[in-house]
């Protein structure tokens, strides 16, 4: 991790960008419960949510995430500024526990404590460092094609159940699908860094940002309309850090400590992120969701 200044600038964009996405997720989950079944992993569903006026303000926080994100990626090595960015379910729970009135009691502030000890445990432990983009195409296609795959199997896995298990593999993929949009996201940063706006413009990787986005967006609100938060973000907060790490150090260079204390250190960091978030996301104060006849009421009446 770079140190100085830069560390605390990364450290700051990237809770900031986390604040935004856990805010921003909330009030997008709310009005995509109430979205007609209909639309359900459809374009459709973008262009009705768009007349919603709380969903447009926890897109805009989003934007606001993603592009404060942008800026972390810009200074600091994904696998740092990923682990980061998975602290944006505190953020959602606060909002949350705000609107249910619900105290953290023990399971949150377990949740808490996990989620902010694993943070601190991997980038202590692993101490990511920057390294050389790795120009081997064969590796860099493979990771990409892996967590793609992945992502379209879960998809077709939750296509052919609407209920049940849908919305936490929705949100799985579409988590894969962030933490790859941001290692590219990192990679066109470098492009337009070392050649300009004529080297990013002739590079695939800016155009496959917008097409994860946009799909990822997709996605999640497809997860957001057929279940709870508590389904869909956690799941959603796990995949992303582990794809874009699985990224950072697969094709972009991140370099982490790979002595035996170290890999302890990672893994039981990676665990614990994993334990708190499915404990926060579980807690009382994320909403259940309204029920499937109040999911069938039209968006204008809501």
């Amino acid at each position: 991790m770079r140190k100085g200044s830069g560390s605390v600038l990364v450290l700051v964009l990237a809770v900031s960008a986390a604040c935004c996405l856990g805010f921003g997720f909330v009030l997008q989950q709310a009005a995509a419960e109430h979205a007609p079944r209909s639309d359900f992993l459809s374009p459709r569903l973008l262009l009705d949510l768009m007349r919603v006026p709380s969903w447009l303000a926890g897109i805009g926080l989003m934007v606001c995430g993603m592009a404060l994100g942008a800026l972390a990626l810009g200074k600091g090595e994904v696998s740092v500024v990923e682990p980061l960015l998975a602290t944006n379910l505190l953020f959602a729970m606060a909002l949350s526990r705000h609107r249910t009135g619900q105290r953290l009691g023990r399971q949150g502030w377990a949740g808490l404590w996990l989620l902010a000890g694993g943070v601190t445990a991997f980038l202590l432990g692993g101490r990511p460092q920057g390294g050389e983009v790795v120009t081997n195409e064969l590796r860099h296609w493979l990771v990409i094609g892996v967590v793609v795959g992945i992502a379209m199997a879960l998809t077709t896995f939750a296509k052919r159940s609407q209920h049940g298990a849908a919305p936490a593999l929705l949100a799985v993929a579409a988590g894969l699908l962030y933490g790859l949009q941001d290692a590219l996201t990192r990679v066109s940063g470098q492009r337009l860094s070392d050649g300009g706006w004529t080297a990013l413009v002739t590079g695939w990787q800016p155009y496959a940002v917008v097409v994860l986005g946009v799909t990822g967006l997709i996605l999640v609100q497809s997860a957001f309309e057929t279940g709870p938060l508590r389904t869909s973000l956690p799941a959603l907060t796990a995949a992303q850090p582990l794809a874009g790490i699985a990224c950072g150090v697969g094709f972009l260079g991140d370099q982490l400590r790979t002595d035996a204390a170290a890999l302890a250190w990672q893994a039981t960091g990676l665990t614990a992120i994993v334990v708190g978030i499915m404990l926060l996301g579980l807690h009382p104060a994320m909403p259940e969701g309204r029920g499937h006849h109040h999911r069938r009421r039209s968006l204008q009446s809501y």
